[in-house]
């Protein structure tokens, strides 16, 4: 890679972001010192999780987010995760185009990224590119991710702040999902809030909220929006930095960063240590392995330790 690269990053140069950031989602060639000097210019911005059932309107209250940040003279990233079709490995990016509006805009810088199939919705890659636009100056980082789920417990992963967006009809779905909700999520917005339910589903989340409070973590806000007409942003806003600053002072910040820093290196090992073990030779002998339906009749537990005990020729 180009010395000048790190650079031009730092110089936020959105033409080098769209190039290095299409080079980390498509395995391109990228040196290994290059992720290591990038990273002192990795750690200021807030990385912000935002998450939700489809249909909660998460696309539109993030558009709506930017505005808020720009007026409050805060640059902007985003990594929008879309679902990847299981047909094509292309991403779904739905609504996504109303984005563009920011195109000119120096501090915003909006990419979408398939999930290639992870669980949860979370590209892998997103952390790096996350990082790419922190290098960049950007302040803030928003990750806005598909479904909810596996997914929670990857972005939390991900992230400073976990956004779980909901709507008036989720109601009936919070005893199903308080226990993973109430461990993931630092604020939850009710969105739509102008539809029948929306005041029910606040006060049963409150009581909830206060049920499950722990104490070494501050109480989840809940904050009502309209994200199409702009009610409500404001507040999510102020509610949303004043939440990061009880967050700061208790030390909760501080406890995810270092959780999220660890999670990072298990991950690359375990990149690294799959990448070199799936050599072409064990391909191809799990290809003679499970060739047809009569190697069912084989133990998957004996053909996998058959394959690490295998001495890989390439």
């Amino acid at each position: 890679m180009d010395s000048t690269v790190l650079e031009r990053i730092r110089q936020n140069d959105h033409r080098v972001l769209s190039r290095v950031i299409s080079q980390i989602e498509n395995n391109g060639d990228i040196p290994e010192d290059f992720f290591v000097e990038l990273y002192p210019y990795t750690n200021k911005a807030l990385r912000i999780g935002i998450t939700g059932p489809p249909g909660a309107g998460k696309s539109t209250l993030v558009d709506k987010l930017i505005d808020e940040f720009l007026k409050h003279d805060q640059s902007v990233g985003v990594v929008a995760v879309d679902p990847t079709s299981p047909f094509t490995g292309g991403a779904l990016l739905g609504d996504r185009v109303r984005m563009n509006r920011y195109s000119w805009n120096d501090d915003v810088f909006i990419r979408s990224m398939g999930s290639h199939g992870e669980l949860g919705g979370l590209a892998r890659k997103a952390q790096d590119v996350g990082d790419v636009l922190a290098a960049s100056g950007k302040q803030v980082v928003i990750f806005e991710t598909v479904g909810v789920g596996q997914g929670e417990h990857d972005i939390i992963k991900a992230v400073d702040v976990t956004v779980v967006v909901l709507t008036p009809e989720s109601g009936d779905d919070i005893q199903l999902m308080k226990a993973g909700l109430i461990e993931i999520a630092d604020i939850f917005v009710i969105n739509k809030s102008d539809r029948e339910g929306a005041g029910r589903l606040s006060q049963v989340l409150r009581n909830l909220l206060h049920t499950f409070s722990k104490e070494d973590k501050p109480e989840p806000p809940v904050i009502n929006t309209v994200a199409t007409t702009g009610e409500g942003i404001p507040e999510f806003y102020g509610g949303l930095m004043e939440h990061v600053d009880r967050m700061k002072e208790s030390g909760v910040l501080a406890k995810k960063y270092l959780q999220r820093h660890r999670n990072r290196i298990l991950t690359l090992i375990q990149d690294k240590l799959l990448s070199e073990f799936w050599t072409s030779n064990r391909l191809r002998q799990l290809e003679e392995a499970t060739r047809n339906v009569d190697s069912v009749k084989a133990s998957p537990h004996e053909i996998a330790w058959a394959l690490v005990n295998t001495t890989s020729h390439d």
